[in-house]
């Protein structure tokens, strides 16, 4: 077993502690200016998301390889020959975790409120406020929250199996 492969899992698990913390990161700063209006690139604060993305190879480059794929080959009894890739297949490949591959900008619709006291009001009195719904962030949060321990339990269990193979 390659010693890159003996590690994998640790590495997998580190890259989604890394990815919920950057969507935890993102969420805490949506919260903080859930009611500001103005903002240095003008206008009120857009909500920002986290886009995730596989932190990996195409997958079918460690599947099966061009030449082993099904040729439409068949047995005398008139079955599918289906040929056997050898294992493992480009194994430091599978499984390299996740990457936050953007950070945008949401273009759901602003908010727009009446209250011609605030100092951000239009010449009607209405104020636009961010796009940002508590109650959604919240939601986001605790699924954040929960993927990071699940990221952690992960990552030390591995890190047992690793100690306890290296008891044996």
């Amino acid at each position: 077993m390659p010693l890159q492969g003996f590690f994998s899992g640790l590495n997998i698990s580190a890259t989604g502690l890394r990815a919920q913390r950057v969507r935890q990161n993102v969420i805490s700063t949506n919260l903080a200016n859930a009611e500001t209006t103005r903002t240095a690139e003008g206008g009120a604060y857009k909500r920002q998301r986290v886009v995730l993305e596989a932190d990996s190879t195409e997958f079918d480059q460690f599947l099966v390889k061009e030449q082993d794929k099904l040729k439409g080959a068949t047995t005398n009894d008139g079955h599918m020959k289906i040929p056997q890739p050898e294992w493992p297949l480009a194994e430091e490949n599978i499984g390299s975790g996740v990457k936050v591959a953007a950070i945008e900008k949401d273009d759901s619709p602003m908010r727009v409120i009446y209250d011609p006291s605030h100092p951000d009001a239009d010449a009607k009195g209405y104020v636009t406020m961010p796009n940002v719904s508590v109650v959604e962030e919240m939601v986001d949060m605790i699924t954040a929250t929960r993927a990071y321990e699940a990221n952690a339990t992960a990552f030390n269990s591995t890190k047992q199996m690793l100690q306890k193979a290296l008891e044996l």
